[in-house]
C-alpha cells in the first residue's frame, strides 16, 4: 500500500489485487457515517497501473510516541458507534433501500491467514535457526487456536474495522474519526478489540491504558463484549492476533536478514505461552 500526501490531501494506492466492487461499497460506507469514518473527498475508485487508487482529506494522526496521550476514550466510542451498524442494509445518503450497500466480510480474519502464509514462504526449507524455531513455535500456537476460528464467518454480522490499531484514527476538522476502509465490512465485533487486548496481555499496553479504552467502549454501549467477563469473547480474537503480529514480525525480521529484536522475541513468547495455556493439565 502507497499513500501519498500532497497539502491537504491524500491519494492512497490499495494494494495489487484489490477488488474494485468490494472497495467501492467500503468507500461508499465510509461516506454514509459520518462521525464514526472520515468521508472520501470523492466515491470514484481511480486506476494508476494496476493499483485501484481513492482520494482522501488529510487528519492529523496519533502520536505513535506517546500513547498515554492517545485518545483511547474516543477511539473506543467510534469503535462502538461502528459496532451499532448492521452490515446488511447500509443506505448510502441520498439512495433508497435498492442502493443498500453489500459489503464483504472484515479482514481481520483473514490477515491472520496472510500473515502465517507470508512466514511460512520465507521459512520454508530455511536452516537458520533464527527464523525456523520461532516460526515453529507460531504455527504450534495457531494449531492450538479453535478449529477454523481464522475462516469462520462473522455469526453478528455487523459493521466491523478489520484492521483497528491506534494508526486507524485521525482527528479532522476537530474530531477524531476512524480511517482506512481496507478491511471494513461483517464482521463479529470482538476482533476490532483484538490488538489493544493482546497488547494489554502480553504487557505492550499498561493495566490503565486497556482500562481506560475498556470502560469507555462499554459505556458507549459496545456489543464486543460482556460488562462480566469481557474475556470470554476477547480470549480467541487476542491470540489469533498475538499469533499475527509474532508472525508478521518473524516474516519481516527474515526478509531483512537481521536478528529479531526484542519486541519481536516477546511476541513469540507470547505464541510459547499460548501453547502452554492450552495445553490440557
Amino acid at each position: 500500500m502507497t499513500v501519498v500526501r500532497a497539502g491537504d490531501v491524500v491519494a492512497k494506492a490499495h494494494p495489487a489485487g484489490t477488488g474494485e466492487a468490494d472497495l467501492t461499497a467500503r468507500l461508499r460506507a465510509a461516506g454514509a457515517l459520518p462521525g464514526v469514518l472520515l468521508p472520501p473527498l470523492d466515491q470514484r475508485v481511480r486506476r494508476a497501473g494496476d493499483r485501484l487508487v481513492t482520494v482522501w482529506p488529510a487528519g492529523e494522526p496519533v502520536d505513535p510516541a506517546d500513547p498515554e496521550a492517545a485518545p483511547w476514550e474516543a477511539a473506543a466510542e467510534l469503535l462502538a458507534r461502528l459496532h451499532a451498524v448492521p452490515a446488511d442494509g447500509l443506505i448510502p445518503p441520498h439512495a433508497g433501500p435498492a442502493d443498500a450497500l453489500v459489503l464483504p466480510p472484515a479482514g481481520g480474519p483473514a490477515r491472520l491467514l496472510a500473515a502465517l502464509a507470508r512466514l511460512d514462504d520465507l521459512t520454508a526449507g530455511t536452516g537458520d535457526g533464527r527464523y525456523a524455531a520461532p516460526a515453529g513455535v507460531i504455527r504450534e500456537a495457531y494449531l492450538s487456536l479453535p478449529s477454523g476460528v481464522a475462516g469462520a464467518r462473522p455469526g453478528a454480522g455487523l459493521l466491523t474495522h478489520g484492521d483497528w490499531h491506534l494508526g486507524q484514527i485521525v482527528r479532522y476538522q476537530g474530531a477524531w474519526l476512524l480511517i482506512d476502509v481496507d478491511d471494513l465490512g461483517a464482521g463479529t465485533p470482538s476482533w476490532d478489540l483484538a490488538r489493544p487486548a493482546a497488547w494489554f496481555a502480553t504487557g505492550f499496553l499498561s493495566p490503565d491504558l486497556w482500562r481506560r479504552f475498556l470502560s469507555a467502549y462499554l459505556g458507549a454501549g459496545g456489543s464486543a463484549v460482556s460488562h462480566g467477563d469481557p474475556w470470554r469473547e476477547l480470549d480467541v480474537p487476542a491470540r489469533a492476533l498475538t499469533i499475527q503480529l509474532a508472525a508478521t514480525a518473524v516474516a519481516s525480521a527474515r526478509t531483512e536478514g537481521r536478528p529479531l529484536d526484542d519486541v519481536e522475541q516477546d511476541l513469540v513468547s507470547s505464541c510459547g505461552r499460548i501453547i502452554r495455556a492450552a495445553a490440557p493439565q
